[in-house]
């Protein structure tokens, strides 16, 4: 029934769904939730500020909302299921090209660290032992400097052997999206 040449807005049942993302993936989630229904709700997108978790300052919540009735809902689920786990795979990815390098890293320090303990041991017992103290020092300096060039060199060895990878993911989300962008239509 019309009232004064207004028409009245039919009823749409939604779900709703929360995402917590880096600020740099916002547009990338954005554009995969598309293709399975899910549009943003842009009335409460908010970022963590400093009051509430400072180590999360670069997060973003997006509230996103899908018509309930939606058809071919199942299949269209089961296809965000798969995209969920192929960007939690890139995430996962994305860290392991630090972690190993960084692990390397710590522990040529820690061995570094034990010798140059060993040496002021050495150069502080009663009476001093000098030469030992210089034999200790050398790998000790050397298990500090040596932690940045091992970081560097693992660190670009992990990146050539990840990236690859990272991108056949990419092309998996793709092809997901796709799948669910023509059941949309």
């Amino acid at each position: 029934m019309e009232d004064n040449g207004t028409k009245k807005k039919e009823y749409v049942a939604y779900e709703y769904k929360e995402v917590i993302t880096d600020k740099n993936r916002v547009s990338f989630l954005l554009d995969g939730y598309e293709n399975f229904g899910w549009e943003l709700d842009e009335k409460i997108t908010e970022t963590f500020g400093e009051n509430r978790n400072p180590m999360k300052q670069n997060n973003v919540i997006l509230r996103l909302k899908r018509n309930r009735k939606i058809i071919n809902k199942m299949e269209l689920t089961r296809l965000q299921r798969n995209f969920e786990s192929c960007v939690r795979d890139i995430d996962t990815l994305e860290k392991s090209k630090n972690s190993a390098a960084t692990t390397y890293a710590l522990i040529i320090a820690v061995v570094g660290t034990a010798f140059m303990a060993g040496a002021t041991f050495a150069v502080t017992a009663q009476p001093p032992y000098v030469i030992l103290c210089i034999l200790l020092a050398i790998p000790g300096f050397i298990g500090w400097i040596l932690p940045y060039f091992v970081y560097k060199k693992v660190q670009g060895k992990q990146i050539e052997k990840v990236t690859p990878l990272i991108e056949e993911k990419y092309d998996e989300i793709y092809e997901i999206c796709e799948k669910g962008n023509r059941l949309l239509s």
